[in-house]
């Protein structure tokens, strides 16, 4: 009995050490690519503790079957090192995909202004680490459970009637495999990406987090919106940051008619000059209407993404109102009462001398190059009578509509 135990000692201890072995000689090689490469460290480091626990559950596996070949214990202990060894192989093959998911995502970083193509390559790098994590869990399971007998001949049963199976499945998880194709077909058609600036449901946010089944976007007030993946494959959203981060906004002022647009425009270049929010692309102001006794006064300018524009706007107006109050302060809206009776005979009125102003040929569309060369993406190859919703759309300045994909 001694010497079998002994026998049984030596075993394992031979294929266990053989197996430290191995993995301490793969450990020198991976340090000493890791001082050229520092992809390999991190390797390394992620892969480190399953890599040593599946080599010393191997070794182990190999000692035991050598000593106890034969026995009535075999069996159950063949199961318990197979279901052991499935589980590590599937928590190394985990490390792998993260190891390399992180790897490309430190190639393409979003801390950049022109960050387009590394945030479409994120959102797909995490969808594709999620599902292949999910496969391997999956896998696993089903070849753990494989190893028993019982599961095995319900596996064959199943299969054999795959197709009643698969549409009653199907029927049962409907909702859930409309999420999770929506949600890939968002990643691999670039309708949507992490990092987008977009408006759902009136809602104006950044997109967070893309999951197989989900959305969240990151509202400017700090709130989370999660929204089905199937909601942008089925229903148009604005998409502010699909081609660029720039945006366009308005400030729009109702005044009085005895404001000067003309001065407005000179204290407005002066404004943009004072702030670091505007880009310099455009700045515009334009008399919209002139009706209901008030003069409508709407300035464009434009911002390098979202977030500057509304500080930007709000800025604008605050330093517009300031002006007027102080400068102009008959531009502020009023409401005239004209009392009319009868009087002596008029005299000869006084000739008043005043400087002529003349207004400003400068627009959002016409006047200069930039102005031109906008103007050309909204201009269609067949020419049409220009009309009042013409005017409403190309006055607009609203950001990119995105229609649901197919």
């Amino acid at each position: 009995m001694l010497e079998d135990w002994f026998g049984f000692g030596v075993a394992v201890a031979i294929s266990v050490g053989s197996a430290l072995l191995v993995a301490l000689a793969v450990e020198v090689i991976m340090r000493l690519v890791a001082r050229r490469y520092p992809w390999a460290r991190d390797l390394q480091t992620k892969t480190r503790n399953p890599f040593w626990a599946l080599v010393l559950v191997l070794g182990l596996w190999v000692g035991v079957h050598a000593s106890l070949r034969g026995t009535d214990w075999m069996p159950i202990i063949t199961r318990f090192f197979t279901i052991g060894a499935i589980a590590l192989l599937a928590w190394l093959l985990i490390a792998f995909v993260r190891f390399l998911s992180d790897l490309a995502l430190s190639y393409n970083s979003i801390d950049m202004p022109d960050n387009r193509l590394a945030r479409r390559l994120r959102t797909q790098t995490l969808i594709v680490k999620r599902l292949a994590i999910a496969l391997i869990v999956v896998i696993s399971i089903g070849a753990a459970l494989f190893t028993f007998d019982s599961v095995r001949a319900i596996g064959a049963s199943v299969l054999a009637s795959a197709g009643i199976a698969s549409i009653v499945a199907g029927l049962a998880a409907q909702s859930v495999l409309g999420n999770m194709f929506a949600g890939i077909q968002l990643v691999f058609s670039d309708a949507l990406r992490v990092d987008d600036v977009i408006v759902a449901q009136g809602e104006w946010g950044r997109v967070g987090e893309i999951t197989l089944s989900y959305v969240v976007l990151d509202l400017w007030d700090d709130r989370r919106l999660v929204l089905p993946c199937t909601y942008f494959t089925t229903t148009p959203y604005e998409n502010w940051t699909r081609q660029g981060s720039e945006l366009l906004g308005s400030v729009e002022f109702d005044l009085d008619w005895r404001v000067s647009p003309q001065k407005m425009r000179e204290h407005l270049e002066q404004v943009l000059t004072e702030t670091p929010l505007y880009d310099g692309r455009a700045n515009v102001l334009q008399v919209t209407e002139a009706t209901a006794g008030y003069v409508r006064v709407r300035i464009l300018v434009t911002a390098k993404d979202a977030p500057t524009l509304y500080d930007l706007r709000c800025f604008v107006r605050e330093a517009m109102v300031l002006w007027i109050q102080s400068v102009m302060p008959d531009a502020a809206p009023a409401q005239r009462v004209l009392v009319s009776e009868q009087a002596a005979a008029p005299s000869a009125p006084k000739r008043r001398t005043t400087k002529v102003e003349h207004a400003g040929d400068a627009g959002l569309f016409t006047g200069s190059a930039e102005a031109e060369e906008r103007a050309s993406h909204f201009t269609s190859a067949i020419p049409r009578v220009r009309g009042e919703e013409d005017d409403a759309v190309l006055g607009s300045g609203e950001p990119t509509l995105v229609a649901p994909t197919d």
